[in-house]
């Protein structure tokens, strides 16, 4: 059974106004050895690589859904010059300008890329700060190279010659179409709806569609939300209300998947939760991904039927299940979870149990929240959702 995860995170899908495929193509990448074997760190649902740069390492996402990302940080520390700024839409459709600048060198292990086109961005803020990250790996860096991923083992490996991953076990092939900043979309059959999903190494969660492809009176298996999990580029969604369901068929490429379990949000997406049953290699040269099944998560949910976020050190419910008589609304303040103190924390506090959820392993739940001026004490059951 799957927990719902508490934070689903989109540090990608970006949409960049006006900006010629030129910048995307820019660099190059020099390998030391036919495959190269990289350093990958797979944790809250998202992969991690060590970069250097400059002899300094630094912690990036490695993430198809995005461009290249450097932090202010880095671009300050190297100073680096703006080629020009762009206006650049987020996951929640957010839109913001930022500078585009062009990275002289990145190592990544024994990777060595030169020039590659660059977006500077803010990392620093909210949950992307606890994450400390500072920057990502994007697809039009990605898209230079053959690439095999395989989470259960912490795998990634890097090559320019596709014959040296033997794609005969790779029984699943899904063509993608590639945008201008490279990344890959891919056709999805579900519902009687042909639906384009981003295949989204940035995001933490499973199969997201938009709210627009979707008739809720053709689902059977179904509940009903209302908030947000999710943390876009430029800050947190507007909360919606929404579905978590399941479907009994999805064709992807040559291959229909059973039981998928899906959400509605305000993008169509493929991510990590999805990913993670599966090792597969990314083949930009041919506009396909190779899919091999090493795992089957189930496709019922386990869940408290809520999840929270930190503002200004507090917790706050920023999502929940919209059951009858279900007693957390949208905006109360956690004052504890178990005993465990949860407002008005410093950073190092909130950081620590964002990463770490008092909940997690835990089959019930004693809160004390603080709604309106006046506390209340709630116990809350873990439940099983879309059997």
């Amino acid at each position: 059974m799957q927990k719902i995860l508490y934070s689903l995170f989109l540090f990608s899908a970006f949409t960049v106004f006006g900006q010629s495929k030129k910048f995307f193509e820019k660099g190059e990448v020099r390998l030391q050895h036919p495959v190269e074997k990289i350093n990958l760190r797979f944790e809250n649902n998202l992969p991690f690589v060590k970069v250097s740069i400059n002899g300094k390492f630094y912690n990036f996402l490695f993430d198809t859904g995005a461009p290249t990302v450097i932090s202010h940080t880095i671009y300050n520390e190297l100073n680096l010059k703006k080629k020009y700024k762009k206006s650049i839409k987020d996951s929640d459709e957010k839109v913001q300008q930022q500078i585009f600048t062009e990275l002289p060198e990145m190592k990544v292990d024994e990777l060595v890329f030169k020039n590659v086109g660059a977006i500077v961005l803010d990392l620093n803020s909210a949950e992307l700060g606890c994450l400390k990250v500072d920057g990502i790996i994007g697809a039009n860096q990605m898209a230079k190279l053959f690439w095999k991923v395989d989470y259960s083992q912490n795998s990634l490996e890097a090559s320019k010659d596709l014959i040296l991953f033997d794609i005969r076990d790779y029984e699943i092939v899904v063509p993608f179409e590639s945008q201008p900043q490279k990344t890959p979309v891919v056709q999805n059959s579900v519902l009687n709806k042909d639906i384009k999903l981003t295949f989204d190494t940035g995001f933490s969660g499973r199969l997201e569609v938009s709210g627009d492809n979707i008739d809720p009176k053709t689902l059977q298996h179904i509940v009903k939300t209302f908030g947000t999990r999710t943390t876009g580029a430029f800050g947190t969604a507007t909360p919606a209300p929404g579905y978590i369901f399941r479907v009994d068929a999805m064709k992807m490429g040559n291959t229909i998947f059973k039981d998928e379990r899906m959400a509605t949000g305000k993008t169509d997406l493929i991510g990590n939760e999805f990913f993670k049953d599966f090792a597969f290699i990314l083949d930009w040269s041919n506009n396909k991904i190779y899919m091999k099944r090493i795992g089957a998560s189930p496709s019922t949910l386990e869940s408290f039927g809520f999840s929270y976020r930190f503002v200004n050190g507090n917790a706050m419910v920023t999502f929940i299940f919209e059951e009858e008589n279900f007693p957390l609304k949208i905006g109360d303040a956690i004052i504890s979870i178990n005993g465990v103190k949860l407002e008005n924390l410093d950073k190092d506090a909130v950081c620590h149990y964002f990463i770490n959820r008092v909940e997690k392993d835990q089959n019930t739940l004693n809160l004390k929240i603080k709604r309106g001026g006046e506390i209340f004490e709630i116990k809350l059951d873990k439940k099983v959702f879309l059997t």
